[in-house]
Formats: structure tokens, sequence, C-alpha cells
């Protein structure tokens, strides 16, 4: 990634930087992911854009977490890719590691070292090994993580129906979440289930710092 003297971020003066998430907006008036996105995202963190397309996700992710953070991009499609790596490098960020691959491979990410996953519309969009794919969030994300999923409509508009999402929500501690019309705009917010599993030992020595401390017991742990 680049240093901090790499990171331009081309915007004209006096504009205000896209940091904000912004979802399609039509959706927006359903599932207001604004609110749902933005609390769990800050610099320097590692977050991941699953199913990114050509990057417009991506890019606001980018911009969220500085040039000290890191975003993970990948797609099936190695066009979109392509298209995102080049519009990266037009707009100056550097802190981008796009990937085409599926995302029931995300091999290249480390066991508990994500701190957001944002799969927007990617699930409804598997045709086969979706289950490998929600295993793959749940493997990468840190014990802190949260998740923000969502479909784009179950079938003959995508290929997961109710029962799967639920049982796909059951795998997770769900935050927030929303339906439209029973069928269309499913999304939900979700954190990492606590399932008693090993723990790695750097997440131990993180939470004993004192602002890890005072937030637990603001949290009542």
């Amino acid at each position: 990634m680049g240093q901090e003297s790499d990171y331009k971020g081309k915007h004209k003066v006096g504009e205000e930087k896209p940091n904000r998430i912004n979802l399609n907006p039509i959706r927006r008036l359903f599932e207001n992911p604004q609110s749902s996105i933005e609390p769990y995202v800050t610099k320097g963190q590692v977050v991941a854009d699953i199913g990114c397309g050509p990057g417009y996700y991506t890019l606001a992710l980018a911009e969220c977490v500085g040039p000290e953070g890191r975003v993970y991009a990948v797609d099936f499609k190695e066009n979109y890719i392509r298209e995102l790596e080049k519009r990266a490098g037009e707009r100056g960020y550097h802190n981008i590691e796009a990937h085409a691959t599926s995302a029931s491979d995300l091999s290249f990410i480390k066991d508990e070292s994500v701190d957001f996953v944002l799969a927007n519309g990617l699930l409804c969009n598997m045709l086969d090994n979706r289950k490998l794919a929600v295993n793959e969030i749940k493997r990468i994300l840190k014990p802190t993580g949260h998740a923000y999923l969502s479909l784009g409509g179950f079938p003959p508009f995508g290929f997961v129906d109710r029962a799967e999402w639920e049982t796909i929500l059951e795998g997770f501690t769900v935050e927030r979440r929303g339906d439209f019309l029973q069928r269309l705009f499913l999304w939900a917010a979700v954190s990492k289930k606590d399932t008693g599993k090993y723990i790695s030992i750097d997440y131990v020595e993180t939470t004993k710092r004192p602002r890890f401390l005072k937030l637990r017991k603001k949290l009542g742990e």
C-alpha cells in the first residue's frame, strides 16, 4: 500500500470527499444502509468488498478507511477487477487490493483479520458455492467484526430463497435487518457469533488495552 503522501484522492478544492457508503438510492428508501454501515467503518480498518463489481462501493470504503487502512475487493469477473484497478489508480487510491476470484475462496485473506465485510447483492447472484462463501465471510471476520449482507431478490431474480436466507442469518448475530415486500431488498447488519471456538491470542491481548476495557465495561461485559 502507498504511504500518506501517495494517497491523493483527487477532489476539487472545497469539494466534500465521498466518505459515505451510499448503496443504490432506490434501495436506500427501504433498507437505510447509510446508518447500517457507517458505524462499523472507520480509519485504519481492514475491510472486504465481496462481489465488488466495478468498485462503486469499494472506492467509498477506501475513502472511509484512509491510507492506513486496507480494502480487499473481490469479484468473479476479471473485467470488473481491471476496471476497478483503473479507477482506483486514476483517483489515487493505493489501499485497495483487488482479486478476480470466487467469493467461495478468499484464501489470500488471513483468518480473523477483517473488521468489516460488505456483501451487497452477492449471495443471491451465486449459482453455486454460496455456503462456502458464507463460511469464508465468517472465517475472515475478526471476533469484533461486522458484516452487511443483502439480497437483490428471490428466484427467478436470484438464487437465494427466504428459507436459505434465514439459515444464513442463523450463522451470525443479527444486529439489524430489514425486509421489503417480504421478497425484495432483504438486508441484515450482522456480527460474528460467539461459538465458543478458539479466539486468537492477538485479540485477547487487544481487549486488555484501556480503550477496549472501557468499551467492554460500557457494554456490560
